[in-house]
């Protein structure tokens, strides 16, 4: 597996995305908006098999029919929720209150920096309170930095003469002093304070300030609302799992890297209900099964880590000592470092005591466990309430189509295309492409022919390309580019012998089989036999 962060570059994978028809700038002929992205045919193709292999292997087949700790079947169920939700949901989930970033302006450039995103900068000993701030915490801002300040403070500095803090660790004195990252005037910077991330909204048509909405930040709290709903109406019993795909949005400062961090954005969620006795089980199940998962729909490599969080980056609703964890992507703009891709948290039974104990939900959420508690006289169980636990497999799915696309491109100077995409055959948008040699001698009825065969076979699948123009070698090519993993040629020799040529995506290698076997060569090569 080669290291992305040296033979990748992201303005190419960008460029790639946008010629093939895998990701637009939203309102482009606008000029665009910053933070939201479209996707075009092979990126909404590619998106939607990413989350249909999800679904199955979550809510169709959980976890491929791996059993549970205990050795029995995993239970997942689905529901749908709306993105708009009773504003109180977002007070008891405390996103009201706390879901809040602490920001800082800078009055020259009128630029706007997360204040835990800055780090300040100043000579070992100054009295003065004359620091620079800078915006990531990585070698190359550093020295950046490090020889602006040099040149503020009229001699050159080295690392040895600067003392680092984060910028949310000073006074608001100190601050005001302080140098913006871009800027060249001190005392630009604003005193933090806090910018919520929700998106505001009204209902009805003659909303006012007391009609105020929001549009969701995560879809968990959907779940979490109808966790009551979903046990009073199946069959389920703890412990199960409720799985939901949907957008989220969340109004980001400073929207960047691509399609990483987005203002509109959609997740792919568990929330997976068990009792508290089971729960450090239940988290260990999540978070290797999770790492797997990943690994098979094509992250398998050196670019793919599980991280443990440190006990400092535990969110609000994390139980003291429980897991937490991230399954990382190591992204062209995020090397030599990683970027987070699904987290697994414990997250205790925080959202469902919280939204309980709401003064205006009036719900009891306890679940009545009918396999628990004291045993009666007739030795069967009394049952025992209580709130279960939550372990929260949390996905972004953009993020993973963005992964997946940084993966498979693959740069390869010897094909007229230069770079081909390697995507596992599963996600592949288009999972086979037929090709006339060319538009005339019955080449294209029999394509056609073959076409159609494959259509009906795998076309829910995805895309099966024909196109008769062009020559071979740029068809081909513009397969490459779109990770089409085998194209099939009809050629004079298919209408006197019954083959016909199939070139092989990955080693551009071809071969001749009958026509016969077509079907058959696709349904093995997409893992379907």
């Amino acid at each position: 597996m080669s290291d992305v962060s040296t033979t990748k570059s992201m303005d190419d994978i960008m460029s790639l995305c946008k010629r093939r028809g895998f990701i637009y700038q939203a309102s482009e002929i606008y000029g665009g908006v910053n933070g939201f992205w479209d996707y075009g045919p092979l990126g909404a193709q590619l998106k939607k098999n990413l989350r249909d292999a999800w679904w199955q292997d979550i809510v169709m087949n959980p976890c491929q029919g791996k059993p549970g700790p205990k050795g029995d079947p995993v239970s997942i169920v689905p529901v749908d929720t709306c993105i708009i939700q009773n504003p109180k949901v977002w007070e008891a989930s405390g996103h009201v209150g706390g879901f809040n970033d602490p920001m800082v302006d800078c009055r020259e450039t009128k630029s706007r920096y997360r204040a835990d995103h800055l780090f300040c900068m100043g000579e070992k000993g100054d009295k003065s309170g004359q620091i620079y701030a800078f915006v990531e915490n990585n070698d190359a801002s550093f020295d950046a930095a490090l020889k602006k300040l040099g040149k503020y403070k009229k001699k050159e500095l080295t690392k040895d003469d600067i003392d680092i803090c984060p910028l949310t660790d000073l006074s608001v004195d100190e601050l005001a002093i302080t140098v913006g990252p871009d800027a060249k005037e001190v005392g630009t910077l604003t005193e933090p304070r806090a910018f919520n991330l929700m998106f505001k909204t009204y209902l009805g048509a003659t909303a006012t300030e007391d009609d105020i909405a929001y549009l969701r930040p995560e879809t968990a709290q959907g779940i979490f609302i109808n966790f009551k709903n979903v046990v009073d109406t199946t069959r389920v019993s703890v412990p199960f799992g409720i799985a939901q795909t949907g957008k989220a949005f969340r109004n980001e400062v400073t929207p960047r890297n691509f399609t990483f961090r987005s203002r509109e954005f959609e997740q792919m969620e568990i929330e997976f209900f068990c009792h508290a006795e089971e729960a450090n089980d239940w988290y260990a199940f999540w978070r290797d099964w999770r790492m797997q998962w990943w690994q098979e729909i094509g992250l398998a490599g050196e670019n793919l880590i599980l991280r443990e969080h440190d006990k400092d980056e535990l969110a609000h609703y994390a139980k003291e000592g429980a897991g937490t964890s991230d399954i990382e992507y190591r992204f062209p703009f995020t090397a030599p470092g990683y970027g987070e891709l699904e987290g697994i948290a414990h997250r205790s039974n925080y959202d469902l005591n919280a939204h309980q104990n709401h003064p205006d939900s009036n719900t009891k959420l306890e679940y009545l466990d009918t396999t628990r508690g004291e045993l009666a006289k007739n030795g069967q169980p009394k049952g025992e309430r209580y709130l279960p636990d939550v372990i929260e497999p949390s996905a972004g799915l953009d993020r993973g189509v963005l992964a997946i696309l940084c993966e498979a491109y693959t740069p390869d100077p010897e094909r007229p295309s230069k770079v081909f995409m390697k995507f596992h055959p599963r996600v592949a948008p288009i999972k086979a492409a037929v090709f006339p040699l060319v538009n005339k001698d019955g080449m294209p009825e029999k394509a056609a022919e073959l076409h159609q065969l494959l259509v009906k076979k795998f076309g829910h699948l995805g895309k099966i390309e024909t196109d008769p123009k062009q020559s071979i070698g740029k068809r081909y090519a513009r397969m490459d580019e779109a990770g089409c993993p085998f194209c099939f040629t009809i050629d004079g020799d298919t209408l006197t012998d019954g083959t016909v040529t199939v070139r092989d995506r990955d080693t551009a290698e071809q071969k001749r089989i009958p026509f016969d076997d077509v079907v058959q060569f696709v349904a093995t090569g997409l893992g379907l036999t």
